[in-house]
């Protein structure tokens, strides 16, 4: 999470702290509340199934993350699926705001594994996870009230795969522009 781009670009201000304090303790968890007074009424095997959506995606999630990460720890030396990494040398420079210096930086950006696949496909896992568990509080019984917190999400991640390319471009320039040629998808492969 200190990575993530709302953690970047606001720091830790109002938006970041009244997030965190009010706004995802009662959004993110508002199905769950409405569950608890009024059940779906879904049988034991298909909440069961519905809930195993949601957990895949936070799985997958974690995956690709650990994909990245592995990545870039061991440079690029590693196997991806099973196959020797795409990917793309980058350089972006950072100013010392201090000094006025600049430093250029190395770095890769990888372009296979979950990363070939779409460049923020990462929120199209939150974004399984969200929806099965709004759609497991059953909006035929409890109304739409519970897919709120999906469909803000759903709102929230698309916004934010905008930023995030935005940040990348003016970071990376055209080594993103090239990643951007080479991974067609924003969020959902084939789709966006």
């Amino acid at each position: 999470y200190m990575r993530s781009i709302d953690i970047i670009v606001d720091r830790a201000g109002f938006y970041e702290t009244w997030g965190c304090i009010v706004w995802v303790p009662s959004v993110y968890t508002l199905h769950s509340r409405i569950l608890v007074n009024s059940p779906s009424q879904y049988s034991w095997p298909a909440a069961l199934a519905i809930f195993g959506v949601g957990v895949a995606g936070v799985f997958l999630n974690y995956w690709a993350d650990a994909q990245r990460m592995t990545f870039r720890e061991k440079k690029g030396d590693c196997l991806v699926w099973g196959k020797k990494p795409i990917y793309i040398p980058a350089k972006y420079v950072t100013i010392d705001k201090a000094t006025g210096q600049l430093t250029e930086h190395d770095s890769l950006l990888l372009a296979s594994g979950w990363w070939g696949t779409a460049r923020h496909l990462q929120y199209s896992f939150e974004l399984m996870a969200a929806w099965s568990w709004s759609l497991l509080s059953n909006p035929q019984v409890n109304g739409v009230l519970p897919l709120f917190y999906a469909v803000f999400l759903t709102i929230l991640l698309i916004d934010r795969a905008k930023r995030d390319e935005k940040k990348c471009l003016k970071k990376y320039g055209k080594y993103y522009a090239q990643y951007m040629d080479m991974v067609k998808y924003k969020i959902i492969p084939g789709i966006y």
